[in-house]
């Protein structure tokens, strides 16, 4: 056995530095899945349970083989190649899940999110995770050297797989992911399993153009792939970063910059540069104000739950300049984006906390409170409870107006948005919708005082500026009713996740729709061209 090997706190070490790389592993995939997939809690289980079965499998399997050939030889070689995998991963992930993504659009009919999740995870993840599996099993072997000490061996060695987990998963998430990305966070620990095998190897005097390969792989990787976008085929990104949150990009167009947090499809916040209403669901927002009575010089209170960068507050700002107008945001990167990027005026306070938590912190009663947290599926089952609702109905002055931007238009029976309505009428008396003109949105208003609808057509009458009244007009042709039903959301019970997944299916069915005829008809030629 290598001299190295004699000094059992080495071997702990080893066992220490695995069990740190294995969160951060899985806290790297989180965040590598989240552009392409989200962050959900679906996306979420299948990465630990696609790790979990990787790590069983390691330790049957290390096991096994540590009884077969205790020769550790193997062992440090099983990490040599786990290091240099962990370090490919963002240089190939990212290529690896839109082949799957591109595989799965014309195959695929259902549950496209879970399957192609669960595919990126045992093609990217799987193995590098099974190896370091292998791990605990084979340090037993040569840790124990008898019966009367193997608990405690046993019980150190799993100490220091545990201290290694914890500190693997709090370094990712407060330390390196905000301060260096997720591509550096697999390098860092990557390269620490690889010092980790290369010291073994030099003391055992083996395994010298492993060594080398790996460490040339390793260079490789780090040199072409840690500074790669996740949108790698957009030309128009100014801005890519992560917070302890999200995936940020911005993009500025010649008409606009644009957010997108943790989908790089969708757009989370707007500025159009010069000024005019954005053509989206903010603009269909600014019904509340006008449904609550407030005239343009009156003073208000306007309250943002998921400020973002400030599109509604500058709206507002803009058309109702007697009122105040604060927000709420959890992630500050954000809003220091707001700041940098999108021209959010100084004098509009963002507190940074989490919407539900900041309603319970405070007294204060709103005159609006608009509800912008939701996206794609990653709702915050914490903000679409009846309780929830209750909270922002306490916080509404007598006659305020609440506004929720429900990302996913859908109508079936057990849809995301029939659920929020149901839930949403069950708390206030008054419950309307407006469906977003070419787009997925739907706006949702609620309050409690009678006469909502009086109150909007009295005060649009007066509305001076044409494009803001044409928009309030379109407003009122598409307010719809709704009279609240059974379908009823609480803390204990909201499976908004699950019920999102069914509408983001009926959303991809008919964006794919044409290319999948094409498909079928032509083949892959037929797509490429």
């Amino acid at each position: 056995m290598p001299a190295i090997l004699k000094n059992k706190y080495y071997l702990y070490l080893t066992e220490f530095f695995a069990g740190m790389s294995v969160m951060a592993v899985e806290l790297g995939a989180s965040r590598l899945l989240a552009p392409y997939f989200s962050s959900s809690q679906i996306v979420w289980t299948i990465i630990i349970g696609t790790i979990m079965i990787a790590m069983a499998l390691g330790n049957i399997w290390g096991g096994k083989s540590a009884d077969r050939n205790p020769n550790p030889d193997k062992l440090y070689l099983r990490l040599l190649v786990a290091a240099v995998w962990i370090a490919a991963i963002p240089l190939a992930g990212k290529y690896i899940i839109l082949g799957i993504s591109g595989l799965l659009v014309v195959t695929v009919s259902h549950n496209f999110l879970i399957i192609a999740a669960f595919l990126t995870c045992m093609i990217v993840f799987v193995y590098p995770l099974f190896l370091l599996g292998t791990v605990t099993p084979s340090l037993v072997k040569y840790t124990v050297d008898s019966l009367d000490d193997s608990g405690k061996i046993v019980g150190t060695l799993g100490a220091f797989n545990t201290i290694g987990s914890i500190l693997g998963t709090f370094l990712p998430t407060f330390v390196t992911i905000p301060a260096v990305g997720t591509s550096l966070t697999f390098l860092i620990f990557s390269g620490i399993l690889l010092l980790l095998c290369i010291l073994y190897f030099i003391s055992a005097k083996s395994g010298r153009r492993a060594c080398a390969l790996s460490a040339v792989l390793f260079l490789f990787c780090g040199i072409f792939g840690h500074s790669g976008s996740f949108a790698f085929w957009e030309k128009q990104v100014i801005y890519e970063g992560e917070s302890v949150y999200n995936y940020l990009q911005v993009k500025e167009t010649a008409d606009s910059v644009i957010l997108s947090t943790n989908v790089l499809f969708g757009v989370q916040s707007v500025m159009n540069k010069d000024g005019v209403l954005t053509g989206m669901y903010y603009d269909y927002a600014m019904a509340a104000p006008f449904l609550a009575g407030i005239d343009a010089g009156q003073e208000a209170d306007i309250l943002v739950l998921g400020m973002g960068t400030g599109t509604f507050a500058r709206q507002c700002r803009r058309f109702f300049p007697g009122a105040a107008v604060e927000g709420v945001e959890i992630d500050q990167k954000i809003t220091d984006l707001a700041g940098e990027y999108f021209d959010l005026p100084e004098d509009i306070k963002v507190t940074t906390y989490d919407g539900r938590a900041y309603l319970q912190a405070v007294d204060k009663k709103y005159d609006v409170i608009m509800v912008d947290a939701y996206q794609d599926i990653t709702i915050p089952f914490q903000m679409s409870s009846t309780e929830f609702f209750a909270l922002v109905k306490e916080h509404l002055t007598p006659g305020g107006v609440m506004v929720v931007n429900m990302n996913m238009r859908s109508d079936g029976e057990d849809s995301i948005n029939a659920y929020l309505t149901d839930t949403i009428a069950g708390v206030f008396p008054e419950v309307y919708t407006a469906d977003v003109r070419g787009s997925t949105n739907r706006e949702l208003f609620a309050w409690e005082a009678p006469g909502g609808l009086e109150r909007f057509s009295e005060q649009t009458a007066g509305i001076e500026d044409k494009e803001l009244k044409a928009m309030m007009e379109q407003v009122q042709e598409r307010l719809t009713v709704h009279d609240g039903g059974s379908r009823i959301l609480t803390d204990d019970r909201a499976p908004v996740e699950l019920l999102g997944m069914r509408v983001i299916d009926e959303l991809i069915q008919d964006e794919i729709g044409y290319y999948k005829e094409v498909f079928m008809r032509e083949g892959i030629r037929g797509i490429l061209q």
